[in-house]
């Protein structure tokens, strides 16, 4: 079974977001990059599911000729094949990359049984692409899974909702959207890394669809609450004051 799982770029999460001057985009001078939490959790799904079957993964990614990066620590974690749609740096938006992610799978010798994405990206959080893509594919889709069973050209998978569970059952080939949680995905190590430099990447330059009207005015640093340490005190002398603090911590809840 083959699969196909969509990552991208973003700040690190734990990162201090700075904006330009004109607010017009992040400042990347002193920022590093990562792959989006719940895509990682889709990427070792779809390794997974590839390993079980026989089949292969290829990672795919629409950005800057720096996500490069995110590929190859998809290939360090075992993936087949690496696919970078190349764009000139700007953000697309949603419709668009679902357009360029589309027409690459229609185009692709590959035939996919399984597209595995994040519910969604760390930076966004449109959680819109997934759903333009199945769209785009005439595939169904399902989101917000947090456990996934496939066999037999089925795919089961499982939305936690609150008191129990909602169960899926969807033909192959599918669309389906995963949240962190799902699985452990696993730490490349140094040699898998080293080999991973070594690996071919497909390089493919996506036509924008200029499907996507909204125009951004600004962007707007959210305030940041600053806040200092209090040493409530050293050894078990502090416990009456630390639990005095506790229990006023419950009160306000």
């Amino acid at each position: 079974m083959d699969t196909l799982a969509c990552v991208k770029r973003v700040p690190d999460t734990g990162a201090k977001i700075v904006l330009t001057d004109d607010n017009q985009s992040i400042d990347t001078s002193n920022l590093g990059f990562t792959m989006s939490p719940h895509e990682e959790c889709a990427l070792e799904e779809a390794i997974q599911i590839a390993e079980e079957t026989g089949g292969e993964t290829t990672a795919l990614t629409l950005g800057p000729p720096e996500a490069d990066e995110q590929l190859r620590t998809a290939l360090a974690m075992e993936a087949d094949e690496a696919v970078l749609l190349e764009t000139d740096g700007d953000e697309w938006g949603p419709q668009d990359t679902a357009a360029a992610i589309a027409a690459h799978v229609e185009s692709s010798d590959a035939e996919y049984d399984l597209l595995l994405f994040g519910n969604e990206a760390a930076d966004t959080a449109n959680h819109q692409v997934p759903i333009h893509v199945a769209e785009r594919l005439d595939l169904p889709a399902v989101t917000s899974i947090k456990s996934l069973d496939v066999a037999d050209g089925t795919a089961v998978a499982r939305r936690e909702v609150p008191g129990g569970e909602e169960v899926y059952e969807l033909p192959l080939p599918a669309v389906i959207t995963v949240k962190e949680g799902l699985n452990e995905p696993r730490y490349p190590s140094i040699r898998s890394k080293m080999q991973a430099r070594k690996k071919p990447v497909e390089e493919v330059q996506p036509e924008r669809a200029g499907l996507d009207q909204l125009e951004m005015v600004e962007l707007e640093a959210p305030e940041r609450e600053e806040g200092a340490a209090e040493i409530l005190g050293e050894g078990p002398e502090a416990v009456d004051e630390i639990v005095r603090v506790m229990r006023e911590e419950v009160e306000v809840l």
